[in-house]
């Protein structure tokens, strides 16, 4: 440690959800079940000849594409490797020491570390239950968040959004949307664009696209925000976005009729997934992402999470106060979530102190 700066020995970085080897049902990183577009092979078969050349320094044709799709002027689009990419490279472009930046207290974890890493302040309001506490980020500064929220999953309407936008346009601040889960529910800020110069919104491939092993993610925004986040790429990598995930991406994106099913699909298998959960006696809370956040009200987190675990059952526990009996299970295909709630109803009982599971780890 000697070598290192007191800056990253102090920091605590983020934390992912365990990658599992090995047969399992993994339920912890909100992955897409179903493979990307079969359009996508195809094109990252064309590329591989060209590896030798560097790639577009602004992926355009990738801006392109996206561009389209939403209905902007190219000039309106940023491109990046990964939506933690996009996001990481907001706070040196738009935060400032000066002007501390608000975010829920309970969110995507990575937004206190980058402001960390950066050197901004920073406040977590507190939720009022599972939701956002509007006028608590709306009382100084730029703001932050993700919609729907995660890991709660719920989702702020599109009248809210514009009254934040509004208010933090009129004092001159930035609002960043972080709409990663947008796909499968909620309401998207992208019609609040044209009216608000202080807006921008973030998403990712990873989730709605099946394209999270490729790392592909994109704002949306004023050509002003967009120009902040390009210096800001440029002073850190001119070229995040390789051939690869360009061409594959692009591909992925025309192809609406895939896209669509699968997204479909999902919703599908979540709102059955959420009846079952609730009808085993784990309190409902509607969900508008590819994932719900849900406790049993007799049971904690932690027994339910390491009894599944040992099946081999990845989910996704968070160890804090208040939240520390939620768990936030992935949407996986109807067949995981099926075998899932079998589990459940079988090793409930147990975990109750009521009876004897019968599944054999």
């Amino acid at each position: 440690m000697a070598y290192l700066s007191k800056k990253i020995q102090a920091i605590e970085p983020y934390t992912a959800g365990d990658q599992p080897q090995g047969p399992c049902i993994k339920l912890n990183t909100n992955e897409n079940p179903f493979p990307p577009s079969p359009r996508v092979q195809k094109a990252i078969e064309e590329q591989i000849p060209l590896l030798n050349l560097y790639p577009q320094i602004g992926a355009e044709t990738l801006v392109a594409a996206i561009a389209q799709r939403e209905g902007l002027p190219e000039g309106w689009v940023f491109a990046g490797n990964g939506s933690d990419e996009v996001l990481a490279l907001c706070f040196p472009a738009f935060g400032d020491e000066d002007t501390p930046l608000r975010m829920p207290a309970l969110t995507y974890s990575f937004y206190p570390v980058y402001a960390t890493l950066f050197s901004l302040p920073y406040v977590r309001v507190p939720l009022r239950g599972l939701d956002i506490d509007v006028d608590g980020l709306l009382a100084g500064g730029n703001v932050i968040l993700a919609n729907p929220n995660a890991p709660t999953g719920r989702a702020l309407s599109l009248d809210t959004l514009a009254r934040m936008g509004r208010c933090l346009r009129d004092r001159g601040e930035v609002f960043i949307v972080d709409e990663a889960y947008i796909a499968f529910g909620g309401q998207s800020a992208r019609p609040l664009l044209e009216e608000l110069d202080n807006l921008l919104i973030t998403r990712t491939l990873s989730k709605d696209h099946s394209l999270a092993g490729l790392r592909v993610g994109y704002a949306l925004g004023h050509p002003q925000l967009i120009d902040g986040l390009r210096r800001a790429k440029d002073s850190f990598n001119s070229y995040p976005v390789d051939r690869l995930a360009i061409a594959a991406a692009t591909a992925a994106l025309q192809d609406e009729p895939y896209f669509a099913a699968c997204r479909d699909a999902i919703v599908e298998t979540r709102e059955f997934f959420h009846e079952g959960m609730v009808a085993l006696g784990f309190e409902p809370n509607p969900s508008c992402a590819n994932f719900v956040f849900m406790r049993h009200p007799q049971v904690p987190g932690k027994r339910i999470y390491e009894a599944l675990k040992a099946r081999r059952v990845f989910v996704r526990r968070f160890d804090q106060p208040g939240i520390e009996d939620y768990l936030r299970i992935s949407i996986g295909s109807r067949q995981d979530m099926e075998t899932l709630l079998r589990l459940l109803k079988d090793c409930l009982p147990a975990l109750r102190g009521q009876g004897k599971e019968t599944v054999d780890p």
